[in-house]
């Protein structure tokens, strides 16, 4: 099973980098949600548009492992697919990669669960199943 990856490239900005022009370490977090929300936008929704729908995916836990720096300028893919789906929950995987080289500069995922507007926990399964069953069909290599 090869589950779909989606790519999203960037630019390293100059505010995205400390003094030596590396790229300080949290901003890969950010660019993992960069990743997740053009992941999403491939099945032709936002996630304004998931939340309007009453689902929400916070955060539960992250994972990063730093292999080599990015630095400014860089321009860097991310990639990424779902790792894990359960009716409740779903983990993302990523990899950041610099285009110029191919180089794998880091690795990550981020769990999360489906909750409603007041964070109770949710079957998305039950409550949106089209968006479970294309979500489920990315996790299972198909469209």
């Amino acid at each position: 099973m090869n589950p779909v990856v989606h790519s999203h490239r960037l630019r390293v900005r100059y505010s995205e980098t400390d003094q030596m022009g590396v790229v300080y370490h949290t901003n890969y977090l950010n660019w993992f949600e960069v990743g997740r929300t053009e992941f999403i936008r491939h099945a032709d929704l936002t996630y304004r548009e998931l939340e309007e729908k009453g689902v929400l995916l916070p955060l539960t836990d992250a994972s990063i492992s730093y292999k080599k720096p990015a630095k400014y300028d860089d321009e860097v893919e991310i990639r990424t697919h779902v790792d894990e789906i359960t009716s409740v929950r779903l983990t993302f995987a990523y990899e950041i990669v610099r285009v110029s080289d191919a180089e794998l500069l880091v690795t990550g995922k981020t769990m999360h669960v489906f909750t409603n507007a007041a964070f109770k926990p949710i079957r998305l399964s039950r409550t949106e199943p089209d968006v479970y069953e294309w979500l489920e069909n990315q996790h299972k290599g198909g469209e």
